[in-house]
């Protein structure tokens, strides 16, 4: 199972196949199909070098091997397979062998967080527990971690994919995963609470699919896909590695670390391919502004990118406006971008906005939403003498077919156009439930297949605008008050950037509420810190009425989650662990 082919060569954008569009049962269906075309997968190094290239052809034979391989193991159908999702060609492998052999694959993720080597196991560890994993696969320089997460667990087989490829084949004919049967188990990013396993049937994952194709993003024979998400991320997973796969289409990756290093290598790799389909969460756009500083957009070709997608997190339109700007010289078009929503528990999309319209975005009353929970719309700001607090958000479109939708008030209650509340899903890629987690599961899915996403929006003439999580809110005296709200008057200090603070609310023991905003802050000097706490408490005061306790830290410690988003549960926790309530409720700058 050789890891590089002998000669690199690029897969095609155009493919000898007619398009279908996710039109089949099950992923080895799909892959089946694919397998017989000209396209496939090429990866890159951060240093734009082509390294490795998997055509569908190749995926598909290598694949159908490895899975008479993990047959000698003689394990029960449906045991699961956690791997260590790196972007390497060998994930696509193990997830598809495990397709062909009637096993269960669960990506896990790889070591993004702060808190180094034992806090990277212990997560390891957790996820292998809860999914109860028979095997597991790490590609190169993850085998000690997974190794010392597995000790004592009892697998049956567990290291690097040259482990697995000295199994011999089995001889029985193979027994593909069918469509009544789980796809895949997906964690969450955790961005809220520990990751949850979502199972994802294969009629789930392949109804997404055909809507995403067919009706998201209305994908056209010689497209082609540029990607940096992790594969262990729905978004990455479904939408970059899936989503190519059952549309017959070329894509072409960069690691999500390289990205992170590299973001000018996604508009390179753009370029260089002349893809069509790029997808970002919010951060990755500002991201690539930040870093392009004084560089020349002129050296980029972006004037292929008809869709560039933008979910996985709450939209932020300025980011994104500002990447249009910023490489508008390059040929991207603003009109490109496409809002869409959606979340592992629905597979992948739930709603998509219209193509080739750009974003539309909704300003609202800030003060009207917090108390009467009513997007009452308002002009744009003509002065700063202009006394409405406004929020701005974006519109995410129509739910893709086969998917209901409901925003219901906290008494259960379907509301109107413009009233905010919870939004509940159901449809034919909703999950069966949180794997070995019955309880989780039926706090959020009802008997009758009704989904409680915990996220917040309303309605637009019929059209879906997402406010933000439930759980992210912070209420302070009955006020609903959005954590971006804060974020957002932090990040417009010229001190602090996009991305760089983290607002939640603790409880006092004295019973009430206290607003709280952790803010990356690279400034040294003590004197200009001090002055921007006490701008921004007066700012938040003068505009919400609230006290608001303001901490700075150092830069790149805000704590992320598996994905990248920033995480207001962890970074709630660890302050928790800083500050001492009896200090607190003395600080000055809480204004209390």
């Amino acid at each position: 199972m050789p890891c590089m082919p002998e000669t690199l060569i690029a897969t095609p954008t155009t493919n000898s196949l007619p398009l279908k569009s996710g039109d089949f049962a099950t992923l080895s269906d799909a892959l089946n199909y694919a397998g017989g075309g000209e396209t496939g997968c090429n990866f890159y190094s951060g240093r734009g070098k082509l390294s490795h290239v998997l055509s569908y052809s190749d995926l598909r034979e290598q694949a159908q091997r490895l899975a008479k391989r993990l047959n000698s193991l003689k394990l029960p159908r449906g045991s699961r397979a956690a791997l260590v999702a790196d972007t390497t060609p060998d994930f696509l492998r193990f997830f598809f062998a495990c397709q062909y052999a009637g096993l269960i694959p669960v990506p896990l993720p790889i070591s993004i967080h702060l808190g180094g080597h034992q806090a990277y196991v212990s997560q390891l560890r957790r996820l292998l527990e809860n999914c109860q994993a028979s095997i597991a696969m790490a590609p190169d320089g993850f085998e000690p971690f997974l190794e010392e997460a597995a000790s004592g667990l009892g697998m049956s087989l567990l290291g690097g994919p040259e482990v697995f490829a000295s199994l011999e084949e089995a001889q029985e004919p193979l027994s593909p995963l069918a469509s009544h049967e789980l796809a895949y188990i997906q964690y969450t990013s955790g961005s809220t609470r520990w990751p949850r396993g979502v199972e994802v049937t294969q009629s789930a994952v392949m109804a997404n699919l055909s809507g995403i194709i067919r009706n998201g993003l209305q994908v056209r024979s010689g497209d082609r896909c540029v990607s940096w998400l992790p594969f262990y991320h729905d978004m990455g997973l479904v939408g970059f590695v899936l989503g190519p796969m059952a549309s017959q289409l070329s894509v072409d990756y960069l690691s999500t670390r390289d990205f992170a290093m590299r973001p000018r290598q996604w508009l390179a790799l753009m370029t260089k391919s002349k893809a069509t389909i790029s997808f970002s969460p919010s951060f990755g756009y500002e991201l690539c502004v930040r870093r392009l500083g004084e560089g020349s957009p002129e050296q980029f070709d972006l004037s292929h990118w008809r869709i560039a997608g933008a979910g996985a997190e709450t939209i932020r339109a300025d980011s994104l406006l500002r990447f249009a700007s910023t490489l508008q010289a390059s040929g991207f078009k603003k009109e490109a971008f496409l809002a869409c929503y959606g979340m592992a528990e629905c597979s992948l999309a739930i709603s998509f906005a219209p193509l080739n319209q750009g974003l539309d975005v909704d300003l609202v009353d800030g003060d009207w939403l917090a108390n009467e929970k009513q997007a009452v719309p308002v002009p744009l700001p003509t002065s700063d003498e202009d006394t409405i607090r406004c929020s701005s958000f974006v519109n995410c479109g129509v739910a893709l077919p086969g998917y209901e939708i409901e925003i219901r008030d906290t008494n259960g209650f379907a509301v109107g156009e413009r009233h905010s509340g919870t939004i509940f899903v159901r449809g034919a890629s909703t999950m069966s439930g949180y794997f070995n987690a019955p309880a989780m599961t039926q706090e959020v899915l009802s008997s009758d297949g009704w989904l409680n996403t915990g996220d917040i929006g309303y309605w637009i003439n019929n059209s879906l605008v997402i406010i933000g999580r439930s759980k992210d809110l912070i209420i302070i005296k009955g006020r609903n008050i959005l954590p971006q709200d804060l974020e957002f008057m932090a990040e417009q200090q010229p001190e602090v950037r996009p991305g760089d603070s983290s607002a939640f609310s603790v409880s006092h023991p004295d019973g009430d509420e206290l607003a709280v905003m952790v803010i990356q802050c690279r400034e040294s000097n003590s004197e200009k810190r001090e002055h921007l706490v006490n701008r921004l408490r007066s700012l938040v005061y003068s505009e919400l009425s609230i006290p608001c306790h303001i901490e700075l830290i150092p830069p790149r410690t805000l704590p992320r989650t598996s994905s990248g988003k920033l995480s207001r549960s962890r970074a709630k926790a660890d302050f928790l662990k800083r500050v001492q309530w009896e200090a607190l409720a003395t600080l000055p700058n809480a204004l209390r």
